[in-house]
């Protein structure tokens, strides 16, 4: 019996793909966003998270490629589902950023675990309606958060599947 992630070989790497995620999330959790900073750092935040967006999207693109061409192996498995991890915290981040930077952006998000409890139900479409946004800020963000969701994690997740199929199969390389 194999595991899905390539064979009893690549336990570490599933354990690696734990501890990072891990890793992000509590990175996510200390990170600072408090009010009163420097109007640059705010800045300086938001060219991050346009960094971090345009990495896991180009990312994904790679792998996109990789497999049209049949080219070789890429990202492994767990960096699919890493990419993911990282998109999903970059929105979490944004929609806390925004919700503490203005007040009235968001209904039902104060703290960041909302905040990842909101990008995490956008993400799946739940969207169980505790948690929204209601000023044109946040609105512009969620908007985006959406098409990037639709576009490039699905792709990702796509991917993930694929490579998942084929490795169960046993269908030659992965």
């Amino acid at each position: 019996m194999s595991l899905p992630w390539g064979g009893a070989g690549n336990v570490t790497s599933m354990r690696r793909l734990i501890w990072n995620t891990a890793l992000i999330i509590a990175l996510y959790y200390v990170l600072p966003l408090q009010e009163g900073l420097p109007a640059w750092l705010g800045w300086l935040r938001v060219a991050a998270f346009v960094a971090g967006l345009a990495l896991v999207a180009w990312s994904v693109a790679r792998e996109v490629r990789r497999q049209v061409r049949s080219e070789g192996r890429g990202l492994p498995e767990t960096g699919l589902a890493l990419m993911t991890v990282a998109g999903v915290i970059l929105f979490a981040l944004a929609d806390y950023a925004v919700a503490s930077w203005r007040s009235g952006e968001f209904a039902g998000l104060e703290t960041k675990t909302d905040a990842l409890y909101f990008a995490v139900s956008t993400l799946a479409t739940i969207g169980f309606g505790d948690v929204h946004p209601v000023g044109q800020v946040a609105r512009g963000l969620v908007l985006v958060q959406m098409v990037f969701n639709v576009v490039v994690l699905a792709t990702a997740a796509t991917l993930l599947t694929r490579r998942l199929r084929r490795g169960s199969a046993g269908d030659g390389p992965r």
